[in-house]
């Protein structure tokens, strides 16, 4: 006759019982979300067809080869000079143009500030003849402006641009509706002329590290922050060296360089360096070769350095000379009780002195 299950065995079996329920609830759920989340897209007639066209440099009698607007200019200057808005769409095309500064953004790439930010530097300097302009398809539009470099403007590189702006309605990744704001632009670049000075200036280094089991295989992550503390545009080539207590080891990179920096920008950037030994103490150098930019200077300045230290401990290997030190220690002191517990130990008795045999004396 077979035994009644034990009262542990039911326990178990009530368990996984609810582990099982618990698992499937989460899945229904989950399963349940994903496809509410999908079934419901936004309405197909919230968005226009998107209408395309193109900014460029132009003449009176239309664009040239010219990427962008390019000046060398003194101060209390001025130039004329035309941009081409071209239609490309199958509809009238209605715009806002207007000028607008440069700066760099996060991730270094050229931006130009929004509309409804003032501008203080090339973008106050411009004033377009028209600030609405409708072209229509498949035609193009020529538009006269005037940059007039103030008097006092100070000497080296101001960057800017002319924009193209169409608001419409749109909707976000979430499905509301939003203005968009589409942007078209093309850059300006104006040097005035005056003595230049190209500087970068590095700061802001900190590194973190990543342990390994092999004392070899370990990571950095260096972050650092260039800034362009000069007045003309530099691009900039990185250099890091890590390097172990009397240089015994050394780890050497030449990461990415740095794109185009616009005087007064600051961009940081991280690296990571792996393959390092650690060696208690690291060194790290870092040092930034300040390169020239298309159409810019050719002067690029000094190279600029920066360094900091951190502490990179072995565990693994410290752990393993712990535990080799451990055993002989334990070994010595096991030795050192067994030799206690056996006693004293008897010591060999002296060999017996030897009496010195008597002389016979002859008989007289």
């Amino acid at each position: 006759m077979p035994h009644p299950p034990t009262r542990r065995f039911r326990r178990a079996v009530t368990t996984l019982a609810d582990i099982a329920a618990t698992l499937a609830c989460l899945f229904a759920t989950c399963l349940f979300t994903t496809t509410a989340a999908t079934a419901a897209p936004a309405p197909a007639d919230a968005v226009p067809p998107p209408a395309t066209w193109s900014v460029q440099p132009s003449t009176e009698h239309g664009p040239n080869d010219r990427p962008a607007f390019r000046y060398a200019l003194a101060p209390g200057a001025r130039q004329v000079d035309y941009v081409a808005v071209t239609n490309v769409g199958d509809e009238p095309l209605t715009v806002d143009l207007y000028a607008q500064d440069a700066f760099t953004t996060a991730s270094g790439g050229f931006d130009l500030l929004a509309a409804g930010r003032p501008a203080a530097d090339v973008g106050a300097w411009i004033r377009l003849k028209e600030s609405r302009i409708t072209v229509p398809p498949h035609a193009r539009s020529d538009v006269p402006f005037e940059l007039a470099v103030p008097a006092d403007a100070s000497p080296g590189d101001h960057a800017g641009g002319i924009v193209a702006s169409l608001a419409g309605p749109g909707r976000d990744q979430a499905g509301n509706r939003v203005v968009v704001d589409r942007r078209v632009g093309t850059r300006m670049y104006l040097r005035v002329d005056g003595p230049l000075r190209p500087s970068l200036t590095s700061g802001g280094l900190s590194v973190s590290l990543r342990t390994s089991l092999d004392p070899r295989d370990g990571a950095l992550n260096v972050t650092y922050t260039v800034r362009n503390s000069g007045n003309i545009r530099l691009g900039a080539r990185p250099e890091l060296t890590v390097r172990g207590p009397w240089g015994l080891t050394g780890t050497h990179r030449k990461p990415a360089p740095l794109p185009e920096l616009l005087p007064g920008a600051s961009l940081t950037r991280t690296v990571r360096v792996s393959g390092v030994t650690q060696a208690f103490r690291l060194d790290v150098d870092l040092a930034l070769h300040p390169t020239p930019v298309p159409g810019g200077s050719p002067d690029t300045g000094p190279t600029t350095h920066a360094h900091t230290t951190v502490r990179a401990i072995p565990w693994s290997a410290v752990a393993t000379a712990a535990a080799l030190l451990a055993l002989i220690t334990a070994r010595f002191l096991h030795r050192r009780r067994r030799r206690r517990s056996a006693g004293p130990t008897e010591k060999a008795s002296p060999p017996p002195t030897p009496h010195p045999r008597p002389e016979h004396q002859p008989i007289a």
